[in-house]
C-alpha cells in the first residue's frame, strides 16, 4: 500500500489589507452603488447649477420667497445647494453598504470568513469614506464651476482663487465622507435598512425642526451641535451668528459619527449575527 502525499495548503491570513481589498470589490460589485453614487453627483451638480442659474438679487431686496436669491448668500452657497439632498443619497449608501448584508444572510459569511469581525466595519467605513470624498469634491467643483457661468457679472460672484472657496468646497465633500461612513455605522448598529435610513433621515432633516419647539435659551445653546448644523458649518463660506466655526464644526461632526461608530463596533462584537 502506498500512501499518497497531499501537497500542503497554502495558508491564506486574514490581514487588513486583504479584507480591504474584499471589501472594495464587494463595494463595486453592487449595482446599488452605482446607481446611488451617481444620483448623489447629480444632484450636488444640477442643484448648485440651478441655484446659480435662476439667481436674482431682485428677490431678496423685495423680499421674495425661500430660495435661491433670498437672504444672504454667496456663489459657494449657491453651489453646495444640493448637499443636503446629496447626504440623504450617501447615507442610504452606507445603510445598504452594512445593514443589507444582514437582510440577504450574506454578513455570516462574510464573519466566517473575518472572524475578528472588527476589520469588516473599519473596512467598510474606509471603503464608502474614501469613494464618497473624491466624488463629492468632485461634484462640489463642477458645481461651482458651473455656478460662475450662471453667476457672471453679478456682485456676489467668486472664483476658486478667492478666500475659503477651495476650502468651503472641500469641506462639502468631506463632510458627505463622513455622512456615508454615518450611514455604515447605523446599518452596523441597527441591523435594519429601514430603521437606519429613517434614523439618518430623522437626525440629518427632521431633528433641527423639532429643537425649535424648545425654550429659546436651551435651544440657542444646543442647535449648533446638532449633526447637521455642526456639519453645514464646515463648508460654510461665512461663519453665521450663533454658528461653528468650520474647525469646531468638523470636529463635533465627526465626533458624532465615531460615537455611531463605536456603537456599531460594541453591538458587532457582542451580538450574534
Amino acid at each position: 500500500m502506498t500512501v499518497t502525499e497531499l501537497s500542503p495548503t497554502p495558508a491564506y491570513k486574514v490581514t487588513g489589507p486583504r479584507v480591504l481589498r474584499a471589501e472594495w470589490a464587494k463595494f463595486w460589485s453592487l449595482r446599488s452603488s452605482w446607481i446611488t453614487l451617481a444620483v448623489a453627483v447629480v444632484l450636488l451638480i444640477a442643484l448648485g447649477a440651478i441655484a446659480s442659474a435662476t439667481y436674482s438679487p431682485d428677490v431678496a431686496t423685495q423680499g421674495g420667497p425661500p430660495g435661491p436669491g433670498s437672504g444672504d448668500q454667496d456663489a459657494v452657497s449657491l453651489a453646495l445647494l444640493g448637499v443636503t439632498f446629496a447626504s440623504l443619497a450617501v447615507g442610504v449608501l452606507g445603510v445598504l453598504l452594512s445593514a443589507g448584508e444582514y437582510t440577504t444572510g450574506m454578513i455570516r459569511s462574510t464573519l466566517t470568513a473575518v472572524p475578528r469581525r472588527l476589520p469588516v466595519l473599519w473596512s467598510k467605513a474606509a471603503v464608502i469614506g474614501a469613494v464618497a470624498l473624491v466624488l463629492t469634491t468632485l461634484g462640489a467643483l463642477a458645481a461651482f464651476q458651473l455656478g460662475t457661468l450662471g453667476l457672471h457679472g453679478e456682485k456676489i460672484a467668486l472664483s476658486l482663487g478667492d478666500a475659503g472657496v477651495l476650502r468651503s468646497l472641500a469641506g462639502a465633500g468631506l463632510y458627505l465622507a463622513l455622512v456615508a461612513v454615518a450611514g455604515v455605522a447605523l446599518g452596523v448598529l441597527l441591523r435594519s435598512s429601514a430603521g437606519a435610513i429613517a434614523v439618518l433621515v430623522g437626525v440629518l432633516l427632521i431633528l433641527p425642526g423639532l429643537a425649535s419647539l424648545l425654550p429659546d435659551s436651551l435651544y440657542d445653546n444646543i442647535n449648533p451641535y446638532f449633526p447637521s448644523n455642526a456639519g453645514s458649518a464646515v463648508y460654510a463660506l461665512h461663519q453665521s451668528s450663533g454658528a461653528l466655526s468650520p474647525g469646531a464644526g468638523l470636529s463635533v461632526f465627526a465626533g458624532w459619527v465615531a460615537l455611531t461608530l463605536a456603537g456599531a463596533a460594541w453591538r458587532l462584537l457582542k451580538s450574534d449575527a
